[in-house]
């Protein structure tokens, strides 16, 4: 097949949807019978060596500035670029209005903005360029019956079906892969060392993410308040620490949380941690609970998480992520080794299931049926 695929930044580095775009484009034009033609349309490609067999990179001429206008501008450009029949199908992983399948890897904006910010925040951000223009796209697409949505979350389908009225024939479920050799159960060479570091530490939990208000820091922190003072909280992600630091200095916390900045060798906390812990105030679906589970360890997430309802006997779900003391009592669930070992290897089990290869296979066969 001669695919397209959009994102605004396609980064081999990067997280989140820029690594699913990266995996999906590296592994269609791989394919295990020659592989597809694949075209990735980008604003921005930070790739220095096209490797040969591998996808065709095209970067879009669209001006950086204020964000509305960019993804505007952008959403035109990679209409123009992938439009008149050129290609057998065209997906986008960005807010793109034009295309055969739309990625709401996000989830449903809507819901999404419900459930992050207060009634007040959520009608005052409602009306900001940036939001206003993701509504708007997300309205446009959903109401194009040409345009097939995939969700990677059975959370996020149900979301776009009852907001949207899009019926059954244009949602389709596809939960994102992980490479299952680099998430693994087992000590790793570093790990030994992270968790040697911490030598009175009974526990360590892990909370994996940028986006600390998000993802629910503060209901980890006061978790983590509730625990035994021999329990120790891991915090690996982006955001500036210093407010975080704070609000644990005031919950009596502030020697047990570790603040431990971007990490590019996740695998090795996953190795040394106990358990992955996720309050998250809105995840279509936390990819970090598929790195956790694939690495053999439970995952303690909120039912405002896509990953909640495919977890199974891999992890605990706490329906409210602002529940401390739900969460509290879910770690409680944890502290026999037995009960951990039992959900991690179940944990693994699932997400054997979500390989990467497995991934491409079921995407290119929705390709297939879409495009007929």
């Amino acid at each position: 097949m001669r695919i397209a695929l959009v994102i605004e930044r396609f980064d081999p580095r990067g997280g989140g949807v820029e690594a699913v775009a990266w995996n999906v484009a590296q592994g269609l034009a791989a394919g295990a019978t020659g592989g597809d033609e694949v075209h990735v349309f980008a604003r921005k490609a930070d790739v220095a060596d096209e490797p040969a067999g591998g996808p065709e990179i095209h970067r879009l001429r669209v001006r950086a500035g204020w964000q509305p206008i960019r993804v505007w501008r952008f959403s035109r450009a990679a209409a123009a670029a992938t439009g008149a029949g050129a290609f057998d199908i065209v997906q986008t992983f960005s807010r793109t209005r034009h295309q055969d399948i739309f990625r709401a890897g996000g989830g449903c904006h809507a819901a999404y903005m419900e459930r992050a910010y207060a009634p007040f925040g959520c009608a005052l951000r409602r009306a900001s360029p940036r939001h206003a223009l993701a509504l708007a796209i997300e309205r446009d697409v959903f109401a194009d019956a040409a345009q097939l949505i995939l969700c990677n979350s059975e959370m996020v389908r149900d979301e776009i079906a009852e907001r949207y009225g899009v019926p059954d024939e244009r949602l389709a479920v596809l939960v994102n892969g992980v490479d299952t050799d680099r998430f693994r159960p087992g000590p790793r060479d570093a790990a030994g060392s992270e968790r040697a570091a911490q030598p009175l530490a009974r526990r360590v939990w892990l909370l994996v993410g940028s986006g600390f208000e998000r993802k629910g820091v503060d209901t980890a922190l006061r978790t983590l308040a509730l625990r035994p003072a021999d329990e120790i909280l891991w915090i690996a992600g982006a955001d500036a620490s210093e407010p975080w630091r704070a609000r644990a200095a005031a919950l009596g916390v502030a020697d047990r949380v570790q603040f431990l900045g971007r990490r590019a060798d996740v695998e090795n906390l996953y190795a040394s941690a106990d358990a992955l812990l996720l309050p998250t105030r809105y995840d279509a679906f936390a990819n970090v609970c598929l790195e956790a589970a694939a690495s053999g360890i439970p995952v303690v997430t909120s039912g405002s998480n896509g990953a909640a309802r495919w977890l199974e006997g891999g992890g605990l779900v706490v329906p409210d992520p602002d529940d401390a003391e739900g969460f509290a009592a879910a770690l409680d669930q944890l502290d026999d080794e037995t009960s951990r070992r039992r959900i991690g290897a179940a944990a693994r089990v699932r997400a054997e299931t979500t390989s990467w290869p497995r991934y491409i296979e079921a995407l290119r066969d929705l390709y297939e049926r879409w495009a007929r």
